[in-house]
Order: C-alpha cells, then structure tokens, then sequence
C-alpha cells in the first residue's frame, strides 16, 4: 500500500485515514490527520480545506465513495462551517463505524 497521509490502518477492513504508523492509536492518527488538513493552523477545518486533502492526498476508496459533501455533512451536522479537531477525531471515529456497519 502506497504511504500518505491517510496512512494505512485498518477498521473493519477499510483503511483508516490516519497521519501516521498503523500502530498509532486510532484517536492519535485522526489527530494527526487533522493537523495536516488544518493547512491554515486555524485549530478547525473548513470543507475547503478537506477538499482540499481528498485531491492531495489519496484517502481510502470507501472515503472516495462517499464523496467530500458526504463526508463533510458526517463531520459538521449542525453547519457551521468548520469542524475542531475534537470534533473531526470523534466524527470521523463514527464516520468509520457507520461505514463499516454499511458495508458489511
């Protein structure tokens, strides 16, 4: 598997988006991640900003599958426009389950 920034842990069998060594922590890898996508050090993410990841980078396909709009929605229910990095690590912790639960 090609090395980048979504890394290549595994949930369920899908690879998990992650800024580091598989054998980081999940919490850890988001948190990382983040931090590469927060490319303004703002401390939040903005949908362009993740877009901007989703063409840089080379996220897992299940990520690719859903899409940019739908992972954004996952990330920012209540549409405010930028996500914490609190809020990224937990969203995308659950972003994971339900895609797992999806696919299985």
């Amino acid at each position: 598997m090609v090395s980048n920034v979504y890394g290549a842990g595994s949930v369920g069998g899908y690879s998990a988006m992650s800024g580091a060594s598989s054998r980081m922590p999940p919490q850890q890898k988001m948190s990382n991640l983040f931090d590469k996508i927060d490319t303004d050090s703002s401390g939040s993410i903005t949908k362009s900003e993740l877009a901007g990841a989703f063409k840089s980078q080379n996220p897992p396909k299940v990520f690719q599958n859903e899409g940019v709009d739908n992972v954004w929605k996952a990330l920012d229910p209540n549409n405010t426009g930028s996500v914490s990095k609190a809020d990224f690590v937990t969203g995308m912790k659950s972003l994971m389950v339900s895609l797992r639960q999806n696919g299985d």
